[in-house]
Formats: structure tokens, C-alpha cells, sequence
């Protein structure tokens, strides 16, 4: 007997896939590509957001072939919810950040609040470099910092509730490989 309200499953079953697996994977070498440009040979420590820069981080860094740090960082304002609230740190970077050269990784770009946080908290620990790595970025005007881009961007998509491939709904679908849109969202 399964714990999993039928909503998750319906939500699935009934999402438009916005991006397959194989668009995700040739997104992700562009990526790294560009990434390994920036950063091959400055020795960077690679954050992932939790929950949901993880997946994205497990398949960038495998496509890095220089040495570098993998950590974490986790800070949130959706706690499982579709609408964020005010941010919340369950855990700061363990790492001293000063004089580092530093790539956060996250799963979507979205209205930005939660990334404008960590690269606050990470300029005052006066790092050498900070890039930001997102696999989607939401196009929509409600931005917190409108003048702000990400370092290096997988995918745009529409402004609707996405989940896949580290992005979450209700807590759920992180796991699936493609991204999908939640029906009438």
C-alpha cells in the first residue's frame, strides 16, 4: 500500500514535458563547457543548493574534468509548498568562502529571492569569484533584481510550475528525468 496521495501521480500523468531527457543532457554539456572555460585551474568549491540544485550537480560535475570542492548550501522558501514564503538557512556552506572562487549550483532561476541570499552571503564572506549555475531560468518579470543573470543557464522555459530534474512538486518528482509543467499551471 503506497503513502503517496494520488495527486503526485495525477500531476505526472497529466504534465506537459516542457524538455526531455536528451535536450536536458546536451543543455548540461553547454554548461559544463563554459564552465570549465571560467573555471578550470582557479581550484573552485562547487555548492549545490538543497534540495534542488543536487541533481543538476551530480551530472555537472561529472562533465568537469579539473580538480575541484563539492559542498553544500541549503536555504529555502518553499518547504514543500508552491508559493515561497520568507527565507529560511538549514545550512551554511561548512567551508571558509574567503579568497575561494566559488560556483553555485541550482536547479531554476526563478523570481531570484533565495539566490539573491546566498550571493549576498557569499560576497560578504569576500570571495575571489562567484559564478551561479541554473539549469532553468523562468521567464517572467517579477525577478527580485531585474539587472541580474545568471552566470551560466541550461534552459528558459515559460512561467509556469515546473518540476524534474531536481525541481520539486509538493516534495515530490525531483527524480524525474525530464521537466514538466504542471497542467493548467
Amino acid at each position: 500500500m503506497s503513502n503517496v496521495p494520488d495527486e503526485i501521480q495525477t500531476v505526472m500523468n497529466e504534465a506537459d514535458c516542457l524538455y526531455n531527457e536528451v535536450q536536458i543532457e546536451a543543455a548540461i554539456d553547454v554548461m559544463a563547457k563554459n564552465i570549465s572555460k571560467d573555471l578550470s585551474g582557479k581550484n573552485p568549491i562547487v555548492f549545490t543548493v538543497m534540495n534542488g540544485g543536487l541533481v543538476l550537480t551530480g551530472k555537472l560535475v561529472t562533465k568537469l574534468g579539473f580538480p575541484l570542492e563539492i559542498s553544500y548550501l541549503h536555504a529555502t522558501r518553499y518547504r514543500n509548498q508552491l508559493n515561497g514564503t520568507e527565507l529560511d538557512w538549514k545550512a551554511f556552506p561548512a567551508q571558509a568562502l574567503k579568497g575561494r572562487n566559488i560556483l553555485i549550483v541550482d536547479d531554476i532561476y526563478d523570481e531570484g529571492h533565495t539566490l539573491a541570499a546566498i550571493i549576498k552571503h557569499c560576497v560578504e564572506e569576500d570571495v575571489a569569484s562567484l559564478k551561479v549555475a541554473v539549469l532553468l531560468d523562468k521567464i517572467h518579470d517579477r525577478k527580485a533584481k531585474a539587472d541580474y543573470h545568471p552566470d551560466y543557464v541550461g534552459l528558459d522555459c515559460e512561467d509556469r510550475y515546473v518540476f524534474g530534474v531536481g525541481m520539486d512538486y509538493k516534495g515530490y518528482w525531483r527524480n524525474a528525468p525530464g521537466i514538466y509543467a504542471v497542467k493548467g499551471q
